[in-house]
C-alpha cells in the first residue's frame, strides 16, 4: 500500500507545489523555453504518478490485473509490494484514478476536435475570402494575403500549413518589422506549440478545481509568445520585433490607460526593449536537469521494491 500512497502523496506534492514555485520567479520571462520544458515535465510528473498509483492500486485489487502487470517478475518481486495488504480501498482508489484517466483522455480529444473545426473554419474563410487562381492546386500557398483594415498575422497549422496576414499589416510594418512577424510565426510552427496549447486547454477545462492545470494553461500560452519572441529577435533584433508588435496591436487598446487585464504585449513590448541578461549556461542545464528528474522519481518509487527484491 505504501507504493501506491507514496506516488498519490509525490503527484499532489508536485500539483501544489510546483505552481507557487514557478509563479515566484523570475527566470521564466529570461528562458521561456527552459520553462516550457520545466512545466512539461511537472505536469508529466503529476499524470505519472497518478497513473503507477492506479496501476499498483488495480494490481492489488484484481488478480487479473496483477498477473498482466507481474506476468514475467518473479514471485519474490511480487511479495516485495505486498499487494495483498491494500484493503479494500485499492479498488476505489484505481477506479477513480481510471476515471480521471478517461476524463481526460476524453478532454484531449475534445479540444483536438474543437481545434481542428476552427481550422477547417478558418481555411473555408479563406477560400472565401482568398480563393485559388485558375491552375492552382489546394494547399499549395504557404503565404495567404487577405484584404483587412486590421493589422494582423497567425499561422493555421495543420497538414498543409499557411500563413497568413493581412494588407493592412503589410502597409503598417515596415522593413525587417515584417520578417520578424513571419520569423515570430515561424517559431510557433517549429516548436509545435499548438499542440502545448491543446494539452494545456485540455487539462485546464478537465479539471479547474486543479490549480495546476490551470497555472500549466495560462504559463502556456505567455511562455510560447516569448519563446516565438525571442526566435524573432534573435534573427531581426529586439527593436525591430518590439516594433513589430507595436504595429500590430496599437489599434486593439492594449497600449491605452485602460488595457484588457489579460493584455501581455505591453509586456512583451517591454521585455523586448529592456533585455535581462539570460541564464548561464550551466544554470540552464541544471534546471532541465533538475526538471527531468520531476517525472523518474514517480518512476523510481514503482521500481525500487522491485529492484530491492531482485538484489
Amino acid at each position: 500500500m505504501w507504493v501506491s500512497c507514496t506516488l498519490l502523496l509525490l503527484g499532489a506534492l508536485a500539483a501544489v507545489v510546483a505552481p507557487g514555485l514557478m509563479a515566484r520567479a523570475r527566470w521564466p520571462e529570461r528562458e521561456p523555453v527552459v520553462a516550457l520544458w520545466v512545466w512539461q515535465c511537472v505536469v508529466a510528473g503529476v499524470l505519472l504518478s497518478f497513473g503507477l498509483a492506479m496501476t499498483f492500486s488495480a494490481a492489488a485489487a484484481w488478480q487479473a490485473v496483477r498477473g498482466h502487470v507481474f506476468a514475467p517478475a518473479p514471485h519474490a518481486v511480487v511479495e516485495a509490494y505486498a499487494l495483498g495488504a491494500y484493503g479494500p480501498w485499492s479498488a476505489v482508489i484505481a477506479v477513480l484514478l481510471a476515471l480521471g484517466g478517461l476524463w481526460t483522455a476524453a478532454m484531449l480529444v475534445r479540444e483536438v476536435h474543437r481545434a481542428r473545426l476552427r481550422r477547417r473554419r478558418r481555411r473555408t474563410e479563406l477560400l472565401v475570402r482568398s480563393p485559388l487562381l485558375p491552375g492552382e492546386e489546394p494547399g499549395g500557398r504557404r503565404l495567404v494575403v487577405l484584404e483587412g483594415q486590421r493589422p494582423d498575422a497567425w499561422w493555421l497549422p495543420g497538414t498543409a500549413p499557411r500563413l497568413v496576414i493581412t494588407t493592412a499589416a503589410l502597409g503598417r510594418l515596415k522593413g525587417r518589422q515584417l520578417d520578424a512577424v513571419l520569423a515570430h510565426e515561424q517559431g510557433h510552427a517549429q516548436a509545435r506549440h499548438d499542440w502545448l496549447l491543446h494539452c494545456s486547454a485540455a487539462l485546464a477545462t478537465g479539471f479547474p478545481q486543479i490549480p495546476v492545470f490551470a497555472a500549466f494553461r495560462d504559463e502556456m500560452h505567455r511562455l510560447v509568445e516569448l519563446a516565438a519572441d525571442d526566435v524573432a529577435s534573435r534573427r531581426f533584433g529586439r527593436l525591430t520585433t518590439a516594433l513589430a508588435l507595436v504595429g500590430l496591436n496599437e489599434d486593439r487598446g492594449v497600449f491605452g490607460p485602460c488595457p484588457p487585464p489579460d493584455a501581455q504585449v505591453p509586456l512583451r513590448v517591454n521585455r523586448l526593449l529592456a533585455p535581462v541578461e539570460r541564464l548561464t549556461a550551466g544554470r540552464r542545464l541544471r534546471l532541465t536537469a533538475a526538471a527531468a528528474l520531476v517525472p523518474v522519481v514517480p518512476l523510481l518509487v514503482a521500481v525500487v521494491p522491485g529492484l530491492r527484491a531482485l538484489g
